[in-house]
This record gives structure tokens, sequence and C-alpha cells, in this order.
């Protein structure tokens, strides 16, 4: 990255929309957070791109780089706003959505309420074609059925289409011909294929993946175009490359091809951000904690690295229980996200208990005290009103903050309800909440059989370093470090992200029997095909390509993920490559199953550019205790009374100082509570490193 380069990220989340601007030796020069404009959003992220660029002194044609995230995709998938879809399997698997995996996600629940997997079976189709689990042709497509089947897409109202033709991910002939005879007959429908979407096997995985996809694509595409030509119209000459849910970025094309990549594409970009400063800084275990206006996202960073999978649910109808949401099969980095953001509503139901979200304020009408409409406390609200938010230069001063409207709405939807005062309302508001991040984490450290106890919690994102001190308590973590421009943390992130690009393929085969020619050719083939996207975005930059495996034990349903060399594979191999796997399969489980033959389901490519270097430092300096000047008077979350706290301004601080809390550090576009239980202390990064006394 040569010194003149100038990037430009931007993140459009459910209430903000971040923007970052940073040179080329990795220094910020200006950010801000802008109301997210919902209704057409890329006025929101041009307002954010023009007034960074305005700090700056640099106009739009001088960026050289813009990556831009968004939860647009994610919320159309949630709030179901996307196109009518049709499916089309072969003949006699009309049924694969309604089937499922054959099971409850929770047994013994007679209300359940079953994931809506969008395509209701009156618009799913069949044609006649069968394919062999090798690719071999059992059936030939019958193109005599298309009148029929085009008569059958014009009657359900589709305006997409979803194929998944039995084991095409071993041969796409027949979804390709398919794609193009509808091409041909009806050229406005949208058309996705499952060999090219999650060319994997698992039939019912392959074909939510595609739906969703299909779900999505007509709205993105639509977006993406209008997005790209707002910024081409005011002078952007460089690609703009979209950040994707497994970390690395594509170009607009490939996004608009496969859009479902894009789902996660924002808290993607905070995992990437608190990977980075886990290596800056010799963390080996951390806990990422993102806490927006919507939304709280946290994720674990081992070795710093984020954790990262290839399956993922959205919109599950049960809380955190697997099974209940539309799983979709694509890279993604591996976190939880709750709705439990500064937006979230609080109110209470009719049995008298507290509720806060997953209902948001959003930016429109916006939290009570944002002045904008908002009649609905939320936990921005209770913030304002127990004084962790001061009003005086909130938000860069887009608007000003009413204290005592968001006071009367507590009072009135909170306190009066259940006989308390506004105070301790808010209070109330602020310990559920801080609670369900910390539940949410423990659950996730749970289920990756982890400890949250070692690990130093990396807080960012517009509320994440108000609330870091008190979900860090609950969770059990007596570290917080918080980033220089955590209000605007995934945006950051996204600079630091590569460009790269991940593909999978199906094809089954036992280790011992091996066909290493066959599976040589897959390699290259698939490589190629990565390459291809990513010299898109990065057209003369040295690339690293990855290669692994899915490996597991002859009769098992699940796999585990086995690096291999990036060379083609040799007969020697193949014995270091069993104990690899028997150590990975021992290290999750507990012990190796000897002489049972191993299998590998999918082979793997991952292309990319390199990421950022970290910058080397010098040594913290020894810790220099200071006082702030300035006091403000806030309710104390330890004692559960209102006390004196000091407030400073973070650019006010230095390395080397130390303040002990409770302790306001304020900055543009978010403020750090250091609790009373806890001390901060600035390092030579500029990072705040926040420690629990007697921990």
């Amino acid at each position: 990255m040569t010194e003149t380069a100038l990037r430009l990220a931007t993140d459009i989340g459910g209430t903000f929309t971040d923007t970052v601007l940073m040179d080329g030796s990795g220094r910020v020069l200006a950010s801000n957070k802008v109301l997210t404009t919902h209704d057409l959003p890329a006025d929101g992220a041009y307002e954010g791109a023009t007034r960074a660029l305005a700090a700056a002194g640099k106009e739009l044609g001088d960026v050289t780089g813009f990556i831009h995230g968004t939860t647009l995709a994610t919320n159309a998938l949630i709030e179901r706003r996307g196109a009518v879809v049709a499916t089309i399997t072969t003949e006699g698997f009309r049924d694969i959505l309604e089937i499922a995996y054959e099971r409850r996600y929770a047994q013994y629940d007679i209300n359940l309420e079953k994931p809506d997997l969008l395509v209701p079976r009156t618009r799913a189709f069949t044609v006649p074609e069968r394919m062999s689990v090798s690719g071999k042709v059992l059936i030939p497509l019958d193109e005599s059925a298309m009148p029929g089947l085009l008569a059958e897409l014009d009657e359900s109202g589709a305006d997409a289409v979803a194929i998944c033709l039995l084991h095409a991910y071993a041969n796409p002939a027949h979804e390709r011909r398919l794609r193009d005879l509808i091409g041909a007959a009806r050229p406005g429908l949208t058309v996705s294929l499952s060999s090219d979407v999650s060319p994997e096997a698992r039939e019912f995985d392959r074909l939510s993946t595609t739906v969703a996809n299909a779900y999505i694509q007509p709205m993105m595409a639509g977006y993406l175009a209008a997005f790209e030509a707002r910024f081409r119209d005011a002078g952007l000459a460089c690609p703009i490359l979209m950040m994707t849910a497994g970390g690395g970025m594509c170009t607009l094309d490939t996004a608009a091809r496969f859009p479902i990549r894009l789902v996660e594409s924002g808290p993607a970009g905070g995992a990437i951000l608190a990977a980075r400063i886990a290596r800056e800084n010799g963390l080996p275990e951390v806990l990422s904690f993102d806490m927006g206006g919507t939304t709280a996202k946290l994720c674990l960073i081992e070795g710093g690295a984020p954790q990262t999978s290839r399956a993922f649910e959205i919109a599950r109808a049960a809380r955190f229980i697997k099974g209940s949401g539309m799983p979709v099969r694509i890279p993604v980095i591996e976190m939880i996200e709750i709705g439990a953001g500064g937006g979230s509503v609080a109110a209470v139901d009719r049995l008298g208990r507290l509720t806060v979200g997953p209902e948001s304020a959003g930016s429109d009408p916006g939290p009570v005290a944002f002045g904008r409409g908002g009649a609905h406390p939320t936990v921005t609200d209770a913030d304002v009103a127990l004084g962790y938010i001061r009003p005086e230069g909130f938000a860069e001063g887009q608007f000003k903050l009413d204290p005592a409207a968001a006071t009367a709405a507590l009072a009135a939807s909170v306190g009066t309800p259940l006989g308390v005062s506004p105070v301790e309302a808010a209070d109330g508001v602020s310990r559920i909440v801080d609670e369900s991040m910390a539940s949410a984490a423990r659950m996730h450290a749970v289920e990756w059989g982890k400890d949250l106890t070692p690990r130093t919690m990396i807080a960012f994102g517009g509320n994440g370093p108000l609330h870091a001190a008190r979900v860090a308590r609950s969770a059990g973590v007596s570290r917080i470090l918080v980033p220089v421009n955590p209000g605007v943390g995934s945006a950051v992130g996204f600079l630091y992200a590569p460009v790269g690009f991940e593909l999978v393929r199906s094809r089954y085969a036992l280790l011992s029997s091996l066909d290493l020619g066959a599976i040589n050719a897959l390699f290259t083939e698939i490589a190629a095909e990565a390459l291809a996207v990513v010299r898109q975005g990065a057209p003369d930059a040295p690339v690293f390509t990855s290669r692994s495996a899915f490996m597991r034990y002859h009769g098992q349903g699940h796999e585990i993920e086995i690096a291999l060399p990036d060379r083609n594979l040799a007969a020697e191999d193949l014995p270091a490559l069993t104990e690899v796997f028997e150590t990975a399969y021992a290290r999750q489980f507990s012990r190796p199953v000897p002489g049972m033959d191993i299998e590998v389901l999918n082979w793997a490519v991952k292309v990319e550019t390199e990421a950022f270097r970290p910058r080397p430092v010098s040594p913290d300096p020894a810790p220099r205790d200071c006082q702030p000047e300035r006091q403000v008077t806030l309710f104390c979350d330890v004692t559960g009374q209102e006390r004196s706290a000091g407030l400073v301004d973070r650019a006010e601080l230095a390395p080397g100082d130390r303040l002990q809390g409770p302790v306001l550090i304020a900055e543009p576009q978010t403020t750090t509570f250091v609790a009373a239980d806890f001390t901060a202390r600035v390092d030579m990064r500029g990072n705040l490193v926040l420690e629990r006394e007697g921990a």
C-alpha cells in the first residue's frame, strides 16, 4: 500500500452509517457517524463520505479504494422484504424444503413455530432429470417439459427462481441448461443456481441457501447498481468492493450474483478489527464485543484469527436454538448476534415483566432523547437518564439530546407500571440488556467449549465502550481493550480486510483410496475460479492461497476442516493427513477412533491478498495516575447510588495515563464508561485498557 493511497469505508447499519477515511500508512484521517437513511441508504453513505473527505481536505476523485458493508441483505431476510421465489428441483424431490432435516428443533414444544423458508409448496416445481452422485447423467434433462414448467412459473407470480437439481454440485450441466432455457423464454426472471451459490452435498442446505440468494438478489442488484451510480456520478473513479460474511472482499458484480455472501458483512468487519488488535497486542484469546444501535455481536478470536464456519442460520424462530432458522452454507465468521443495541425498546409486558428488545427504534424515529418522534424508551434513553451519555457533543453535534424527555418516557412506560423511580427504571433497563449480552457471550463460549475468564474483551461500536464494563463483569471477563476510533470499528475493520474469495466443492473420497490426479485437478479448477474473482478487485496485488479438506470418519454426519499444503497432493502426504485429522478429532472429541476409515466430503480453496501488517511500537510507559478536572453526576452501577464521576476527553489522554473509575472518557462518536471497580490506562497504540480490580 503506497503512502499516497486514500481509502474510504462505509458501513450502513440499522441506526447509523459509519464512514472512515484512511491513508496508505493506515492512519485514520477522518471518520463520522450519520443517521441511516433507510429509504435511500446511499444518501446517508454519500453524506458521510462527503463530510469525511471535507474534514481531510480531499475530494471523491482522490479516493483510490472504496469498501462498503451493509446490513441490507440481512435485514431483507429477517424482515421478509424480498422477491417472490419459486424453486425447481429434480422430479420426485419437490418437498426438500418441507422435509428439511426430518426433525423438530424443540422436540416437546407443542406450539413449535417452523422456520419460514420463503417458498410455499405451491411454488415448488420439478423437472424430469437425474444425475448420479459422481456426476454421471442417469436421466437426461427433459426439455419437452419446459412449456408446462414456464406456465407454472407464470401462474405463481415468481420474480426469481432457485434451481437445485440432485447432485448438481458434481455436474452442473442440467442446471445451466435449465437457466439458459428459462432466460431465453422469461428474460425478466432472476435465476440462481445451486451449483454456483453453494456447490456442496446435502440437498436441503444447498436449496435453502439458493432460495435465500434468489430472494434478495433482485433487490440487492438494484441497490448495488444505484449505490455505484450515486458515487460514480459524484466523481469516484476507483472500484467499489463489498465486504463479505467470511471476512474478505469482492467486487460489485460478484456481490450482485451472490448477495447471500453479504449477510453479516458489517459485523464481519468488526471481527477483522478485533483479530488485528489481538495480533498487535499479542492477545491469544479474545472476546470481540460490538454493540451498535440495533444489535450486539460477539465473536471468539483465537490466535489472532476469528472463528469461522461453513453454516449459518438466519432469522431463528426460537432465540439461540439451532435448527429454528433458515440455514445457509457460505463461508462466514462465526459469531452470535442478538437484538440488543442503543435503540432496543424497553417495555413492561402483560405479566408485569420488564423487557428490552429485540424491537429497535432504529434511526427513524430513534430513541426518545433524539427528539425525532420516538415515543418508546430505549437503552440509549436509559443511558442518558443514568448520566452515562452526556448531551454536550453527542453524535458530533448532529442533534441535541433531550434528557428530560428520555426520563419522562422511562417513567411513563417502565417506572409507573413497576412502581419504581425513573432512575431505577433506567437502571433496570440497563441491567437487563447488559445481562442479555453477557448471557449470549457465555452461551456462545459454551457451544464452542471455551472459557471466557482468561479472555480480553475488545469493545467497539457506538455503544460497545459504554456497556463493556458492565457486560464484562457479568460475563466474568476482567480485562477490556477499547481501540482507537471505536465508534466506527467495523468500518475501520473493512480497511484492514484482504480482497479474498473462498470456494468449496463436494467430491466424496476415502483417504485410503484417494484419486490424487482427480483431486489435484479439482483444486486447480476451483483455485482458478477463486483467483478470477479476487483479480477483479486486486488486479496486481500478491495473493496467498490456502487449501483445506473437510474430513470425517466413515459414516459420520459432520466434518472437521483440515488444512492442506498449497500444492498438488502426493502419496506421501496421506499418512500425515491421517495424523493431523486424528489429532484434530481427539482435540474436539477427546479421543480418535483407531482403525476407522477416513473420508473426505468437501474440498476448499481460499485466495486472498495480504492484509495490513501491524505496526511496531515502543513498550508501554510506566503508568501515571491522573485526575479529571471535570466532574459529573451519574448512577453508579456498583453501589446503586448516584455519585460524582470524572469526565475527560479521550484526545487529552497520553500513553501511560491511568484513571480510576468511575469516569467517562468521551470522544466524538462514543463514550467509554469506566465503572467504579475498573481502572483505565492508555497504551502506546492509544488503546484504552480497562482492568477490574481484585479480578
